[in-house]
């Protein structure tokens, strides 16, 4: 069998660069929002028809996977690679000739161009069928953001024919170096958790707050009890976020209101701290209620948990970088408290995750708009090596599987 382990990945994802562009742009004129991306769906099945791809849907979302089963099935390893196709709710104000076309949406994450990655690695694989040592599973997969897409198709059955042994994807990011693919070992990324809290007292008037039991200054003291909780009952060794982002309240103002409503964010790095914190919120927003004679109802929304990328499979993703883009290719990052859905796969299948640095030529990293930004932008030349990572993880995985795993 010819091996593709020396194939020059780069200048195959060069090549592939100009279609990628293409969809790319397609896409983001178009963006969709959570667990329904028709649009999106209908363009990567037409960038792919033809192609000797067994294709699989479920009934939970528009997700979709592609299977392309290699001619020679050698040892019989199967790699997933995924990308995600879901935009924000949010105006993009970027001025790009191919801005997003529907107001209030736009891909300010990125997804845009982890599909067209995804789907210029799956040309190039398909290109190469005859050679391919085992299976690929392309999932694209919609509801990233904060919609558990992947979760959905994991129940929906669609990552179980044939079952991943290793599973990889990329993110792209506009503050790492240009073509840098950046990641670590371990804890990449944090759980996160919605909070939420309806405190209610005694309304009345306000020039009488004798009679009337505030709920405002007691959702004042437990917005500073819970950043004192943090402070000094969580380990700096494992860190955790808990940010109260929202506080409504009242009708005039010379009415105390009857009740607060609090919202917020709880990101942790571990299942214990986590599981700590949840315990901790709703113990002190009760008990502060309670102390001022008011009552308060606790909401703790699930949301994703904390993204661990396999060592083995890091240390592969990071030997391909480095043959793709020299020393300079791959550089470790800390973990980042921002949230990843892929942690659903990466629980039931080793795999990592990595960034993939976009920051637009002459700019600075530093100081770019960011993810989630109305005006972030990307070098989409990088998508080239995007590509090419794709193609050069599954292979090498495919040929050679994970270190010391016995496969």
């Amino acid at each position: 069998m010819v091996s593709l382990d020396d194939t020059d990945w780069q200048a195959i994802g060069e090549a592939g660069l100009d279609d990628a562009i293409d969809l790319r742009r397609a896409i983001h004129a178009e963006p969709e929002i959570g667990l329904d991306c028709p649009l999106t769906s209908a363009k990567i099945k037409a960038a792919l028809a033809g192609l000797p791809l067994v294709w699989r849907e479920g009934p939970s979302s528009t997700g979709l996977v592609a299977v392309l089963n290699g001619a020679s099935r050698g040892n019989g390893r199967t790699v997933l690679l995924r990308g995600d196709m879901d935009a924000l709710p949010m105006s993009e104000e970027t001025g790009l000739a191919f801005a997003s076309r529907f107001e209030g949406r736009m891909h300010a994450c990125g997804h845009d161009s982890h599909t067209a990655m995804l789907v210029g690695a799956a040309r190039a694989l398909c290109a190469r069928k005859d050679t391919l040592p085992g299976s690929v599973v392309f999932m694209f997969q919609p509801g990233e953001e904060g919609y558990h897409g992947a979760r959905c198709m994991i129940d929906d059955g669609l990552l179980d024919d044939p079952a991943p042994d290793a599973a990889f994807a990329l993110h792209i990011s506009p503050n790492m170096p240009s073509g840098t693919i950046v990641s670590r070992a371990g804890t990449l990324m944090a759980a996160t958790d919605t909070l939420g809290a309806t405190i209610t007292g005694r309304g009345g008037h306000a020039a009488m707050p004798h009679d009337c039991i505030d709920p405002i200054p007691i959702a004042c003291e437990i917005v500073l009890a819970l950043q004192a909780h943090i402070a000094r009952r969580v380990s700096v060794n494992d860190p955790a976020v808990l940010s109260i982002t929202q506080i409504h309240a009242g009708t005039a103002h010379n009415i105390v209101p009857q009740s607060v409503e609090l919202l917020g964010t709880l990101r942790t790095l571990s299942e214990a701290t986590r599981a700590e914190l949840r315990a901790g919120y709703a113990r002190i927003v009760e008990g502060i209620a309670a102390a001022h004679g008011a009552t308060a109802e606790v909401r703790i929304e699930p949301g994703y948990p904390v993204t661990v990328n396999d060592e083995r499979a890091t240390a592969l993703m990071k030997a391909c970088a480095l043959d793709l883009g020299g020393e300079d290719g791959w550089a470790t990052m800390p973990a980042m408290m921002g949230a990843e859905d892929f942690s659903y796969v990466l629980q039931r299948t080793p795999g990592a995750m990595a960034f993939l640095g976009v920051a637009p030529a002459g700019s600075d990293p530093r100081t770019n708009p960011p993810l989630h930004n109305t005006r972030m932008t990307i070098d989409e030349a990088m998508m080239a090596k995007g590509i090419a990572m794709h193609c050069a993880v599954a292979t090498r995985f495919l040929e050679e599987g994970l270190a010391a795993d016995g496969m």
